[in-house]
């Protein structure tokens, strides 16, 4: 660190945006567009206990590294679950809150973390991160959903790494979605066509991209999306305000990919997807009536549709869900890395995640033999 100078940003618009995006890469999730909407229309900030604390390493005075970095003060709005971490800490005596977590705010997308070009600076982002935690009595330090090939500079910079695992649709040159089905049993073959049909029968389909987007297609999926959140959590505020939505709509309308299903003209579904290089990436969703498949439809088969149509490599569904393992979604490691200053603390969750790892990679092969297509 004796060649470089750390600050931590209260604001990412005390970065420039070229610099951010230049270090950044394509990441749309790490963008100075999308991170700058979710402060602006106050998604993260102090009030929602995601206290922005970007930071940068400079040589010279020029921004050579970043991470986008925030003060946790729970651990809402993570999927990398560490809940439990949280109170065994604390019932030992401890202060787990507030930690340091290094993420895309509610957005389960693998993707850089650490931003720069070169290694050296990597490692240097990575130090300054133990120290903030070191000097400021703050409890740990976590790098969510970090790419695969930063991980081994993660773990060889005093961070442990947790895997997990999601499920990703991959898109093997096929021309159609009969051509997808062609590559599965009869039986499961049978099924997907039946929960296709059934929803067929009754619903329409309908993708709005880009710039054919308006407030009222807005209204109506953020509408969508409160319920979603009510339904699951008894919460209908969703984590992303409805300003988001119009944000991002300004200022990445060529990333946004809206799925609606209609009953006589009238919307019943709809969810929200990103596409961005080779991958589709599906985010949230909600209906207003209860119909077998729907949800299945609206956020799965219609994205291997888009993906089909658009010729892209690969669709993303998000976290959890070992149904969509018979829908030909594939199991795909992830990884994050933890940085925790107390020793024996350090240890114990060293032996839990050594005990989680096992358990991954025992279950992987059993997924694998769940999926839907010929053997061979």
């Amino acid at each position: 660190m004796t060649d470089f100078t750390s600050k931590i940003h209260n604001s990412i618009h005390e970065i420039d945006r070229s610099v951010w995006n230049n270090l950044n890469g394509d990441s749309i999730f790490t963008s100075f567009e999308y991170l700058s909407a979710l402060e602006d229309t106050k998604c993260v900030g102090v009030e929602t206990g995601w206290q922005i604390a970007h930071l940068s390493i400079s040589e010279n005075g020029e921004i050579i590294g970043l991470v986008p970095l925030y003060l946790k003060y729970h651990s809402q709005g993570e999927y990398v679950f560490d809940q439990g971490w949280a109170k065994a800490y604390e019932d030992a005596g401890g202060r787990y809150y507030p930690k340091l977590l290094s993420a895309s705010p509610f957005t389960p997308v693998v993707g850089g973390r650490l931003l720069a070009h070169n290694l050296n600076v990597k490692a240097a982002l990575l130090t300054a991160l133990r120290q903030i935690c070191q000097t400021n009595n703050i409890s740990s330090a976590h790098i969510n959903f970090a790419n695969s090939q930063d991980i081994e500079l993660i773990k060889n910079n005093g961070f442990m790494v947790r895997q997990d695992l999601q499920y990703w649709w991959l898109n093997d040159g096929f021309n159609s979605f009969d051509d997808f089905l062609a590559t599965t049993t009869a039986s499961r073959r049978k099924t997907m066509k039946r929960e296709r049909r059934e929803v067929a029968d009754k619903v329409q389909f309908q993708t709005i991209q880009g710039n054919d987007i308006t407030e009222s297609h807005l209204d109506t999926l953020y509408t969508f999306i409160a319920d979603t959140y009510e339904r699951k959590w008894g919460r209908g505020i969703p984590y992303l305000t409805r300003a988001f939505f119009s944000r991002i709509k300004e200022t990445m309308a060529d990333t946004m990919v809206l799925i609606f299903g209609k009953i006589n003209d009238e919307y019943v579904s709809g969810a929200i997807n990103f596409y961005s290089g080779d991958t589709l990436y599906g985010r949230q969703w909600g209906c207003n009536i209860d119909l077998p498949f729907l949800h299945f439809e609206t956020c799965y088969y219609q994205a291997i549709d888009f993906a089909i149509r658009n010729n892209i490599r690969k669709v993303e569904a998000g976290t959890q869900g070992e149904h969509k393992i018979s829908r030909g979604y594939r199991p795909h490691k992830t990884y994050s890395g933890h940085y925790i200053v107390n020793e024996s603390f350090r240890h114990a969750v060293g032996d839990f995640l050594a005990h989680e790892t096992r358990e991954i990679d025992a279950i992987i092969p059993e997924l694998n033999d769940k999926l839907p297509f010929k053997k061979g």
